[in-house]
């Protein structure tokens, strides 16, 4: 009796030492999880300003690209937005794009203005032609979260190789921008950041059927190929790398299928990893499906894991 005792106290203390195991492991993988939050918060951040940088250079192109006559005809004209290229001074000009609601697609609100100051008499569609453009007040909210970002800042916009967009495969086979300058960012949880920003925009493709390829040429200190660096929401330093271009397809409304970004935050010791080009059953996409999703593979200190990010 004393023995069948004994063995039910045993199988009842490795239950309970089983059970504990268990939940420590468990809990242990969900803070580890959970650890990269501002990895995911910078990643999101930084997507979506590109977003909207890649939609504010568009409606700027396209008002060059028209030699500032108002864009009378619809085509190519931002949507909700008014221009106004009445202000003269010396022999610079500059063109106002004021916005008052949502974009063509409908995913994005815009308020506040851009400016685009030129030389009077310079070209756009010449090889070198520069344009200085300024984020007013550039509010954008996006129409299924609510969240919003308030842009300002200058920055140097460069027709690198000559045309327009709208030639490429037409006229043209490739057409090349390169954007440098630097932004503050005020998110709507109250905080405000400086990002600098060096992006290279490479258009291929036809008409319809175009392809954005983007890569970084900025650098500070021991980084190389940035395309955007500064502070996080969390005040720390982090430096966004583009390792492979990523590219991104007219026919999936812009959103990028292709392409690997590294974020660096050296000062907590840890980094993330992003590949671009996955479906809402994170799984690669293949031949002309479009994203739903991106991966970000994590690392801080000793702990690293992956997480799934709708786009």
């Amino acid at each position: 009796m004393k023995t069948k005792n004994l063995f039910q106290l045993a199988v009842i203390l490795f239950s309970a030492l089983a059970l504990t195991f268990t939940s420590c492991k468990k809990d242990n993988l969900e803070t580890g999880v959970s650890d990269p939050g501002t990895l995911k918060q910078l990643s999101a951040d930084e997507n979506d300003v590109q977003s909207i940088m890649n939609d504010a250079e568009e409606d700027i192109t396209n008002v060059l690209s028209n030699n500032f006559n108002g864009l009378k005809s619809t085509e190519g004209r931002p949507c909700n937005a008014t221009i106004d290229s009445t202000s003269v001074l010396n022999d610079t000009i500059s063109i106002f794009i004021t916005y008052n609601g949502t974009t063509c697609n409908g995913k994005v609100n815009r308020s506040g203005k851009v400016e685009i100051r030129k030389k009077a008499g310079m070209h756009w569609e010449l090889a070198g032609a520069t344009v200085i453009y300024k984020f007013i007040n550039f509010t954008v909210t996006r129409v299924a979260t609510g969240k919003s970002v308030t842009l300002n800042g200058t920055k140097t916009f460069v027709n690198v190789n000559g045309g327009h967009r709208w030639q490429v495969g037409t006229k043209i086979t490739s057409y090349v921008e390169k954007v440098s300058g630097s932004m503050q960012a005020s998110f709507d949880n109250g905080t405000s950041r400086t990002w600098n920003v060096a992006r290279q925009l490479t258009y291929t493709g036809t008409p319809g059927q175009f392809n954005l390829t983007i890569d970084g040429f900025g650098s500070a200190g021991e980084y190389q190929n940035l395309v955007v660096w500064g502070t996080n929401r969390d005040g720390e330093n982090f430096y966004t790398q583009i390792t492979q271009p990523v590219v991104h397809k007219q026919t999936c409304d812009w959103d990028p299928v292709s392409g690997i970004k590294i974020h660096q935050v050296p000062a907590d010791s840890k980094s993330a990893t992003i590949t671009f080009g996955y479906d809402s059953n994170n799984e690669p996409i293949t031949g002309d499906n479009c994203p739903t999703r991106f991966r970000m593979d994590w690392q801080k200190n000793n702990k690293s894991g992956t997480s799934f990010l709708p786009l």
